[in-house]
């Protein structure tokens, strides 16, 4: 819909309702500029949610590494998650000043940092988790769990796929 207002001297200001989706039609047609899209608000969304943790999504991502891989060095953590070495520092550093990780020197290169998650750590991605499932349902709440399973495998074939991993590395390393 359109609104419009007069403002002085006969001019007319012409203004326009948000799009009643979140992609316009015309770009709505192609999967990619949907899934931009709605990777884009889900992230938004997300992000201003997890400041009840006193988090943001990338201290999710390395916990969650940690957890499943182990204690780690910095440099590889960064290169596994693909975050650049600045952000890696600084989010090692928030995570350890909130006693989530423990950082230490590597044994065979000391001056390499090794991270590993705390039982704090631990602790706190639990809560997260649990936070996630319910966002899930919260905000996916436009489809059906079966639709839900369907999204969630068809996201992870994406992305576990060779082609976009490698397009990304490929300018992510140019």
């Amino acid at each position: 819909m359109t609104s419009t207002s007069a403002v002085g001297d006969g001019e007319v200001v012409v203004g326009i309702d948000p799009c009643p989706s979140l992609v316009p039609d015309h770009m709505s047609i192609h999967p990619s500029c949907l899934a931009q899209k709605v990777g884009q608000v889900i992230f938004r969304l997300m992000e201003s949610q997890f400041a009840q943790f006193g988090l943001k999504i990338r201290h999710y991502s390395v916990l969650g590494t940690l957890l499943d891989r182990g204690p780690t060095s910095q440099q590889d953590l960064g290169t596994y998650l693909r975050i650049d070495s600045a952000t890696m520092v600084a989010t090692i550093d928030d995570l350890e000043t909130m006693g989530l990780v423990a950082r230490t020197r590597g044994l065979r290169d000391r001056r390499r940092y090794v991270v590993s998650i705390t039982p704090n750590g631990r602790e706190m991605l639990e809560r997260i988790d649990r936070f996630v499932d319910d966002f899930d349902t919260k905000f996916l709440a436009d489809i059906s769990p079966t639709q839900r399973t369907q999204l969630h495998r068809i996201l992870s074939k994406l992305s576990r796929g060779k082609t976009l991993v490698n397009a990304f590395d490929a300018i992510r390393n140019s």
